[in-house]
């Protein structure tokens, strides 16, 4: 089975775009995988990758198709052993970004594994690389302001302050001698929020 794995990081990333690409190596039959998350942020859960790696660890994918190979992992390390892992259960990674890697299958043994595992090592760095590079920009673009920091596109960064319908609810609910955590559920708010701002009331 052909599967085409899909990863947008934000809102402003059309994943359309990336499919298109990928059917230009898989044409148009293929199981599809797409999500946004971050391929950085490891305490959030990547949903439809891990249902991606449990067929492949079963056999049923012999071709996973990606638009780029931080689309699977921006850190060197884990995108070699997940190239690794992958050639284990005999499923092979086609990029669109990394075409030309599909010619290292047709370089002669030993040396197209040779120059499999040198080239995977030098993209995983630049891709490593480049996600540094990126953090550094963005840091680089905040914007400091007396009422918070903001990025270069005016958003403000760091936690919405709770309104003020809302810190009454809280005394209110406080009052009839709700606890913290029934309270940041009666108002679909964060339990560190209520208790945050009872410490505040508390040391007025």
């Amino acid at each position: 089975m052909k599967a085409v794995y899909i990863r947008t990081s934000t809102d402003d990333q059309n994943p359309l775009n990336q499919i298109k690409d990928c059917e230009q190596l898989a044409g148009k039959e293929y199981t599809l995988f797409s999500e946004q998350q971050s391929a950085w942020n490891q305490s959030k859960k990547r949903l439809e990758f891990d249902k991606l790696t449990a067929m492949i660890k079963k056999g049923n994918v012999t071709d996973l198709y990606v638009w780029d190979w931080d689309r699977l992992y921006r850190n060197r390390k884990k995108l070699i052993d997940f190239f690794k892992w992958c050639k284990a259960y005999e499923c092979k990674i086609h990029s669109h970004r990394q075409i030309w890697f599909e010619d290292i299958n047709r370089i002669p043994a030993p040396w197209n594994e040779i120059m499999h595992d040198l080239l995977l090592q030098v993209m995983g760095y630049q891709s490593e690389e480049e996600s540094r590079k990126k953090g550094a920009r963005v840091r680089a673009a905040m914007r400091k302001r007396s009422d918070g920091v903001y990025s270069y596109k005016g958003n403000k960064w760091g936690r919405k302050q709770l309104s003020t319908q809302k810190k009454n609810k809280i005394q209110s609910l406080k009052a009839d001698g709700k606890s913290i955590r029934t309270i940041a559920k009666e108002l679909s708010i964060s339990v560190g929020a209520v208790h945050k701002y009872l410490v505040l009331v508390n040391q007025d």
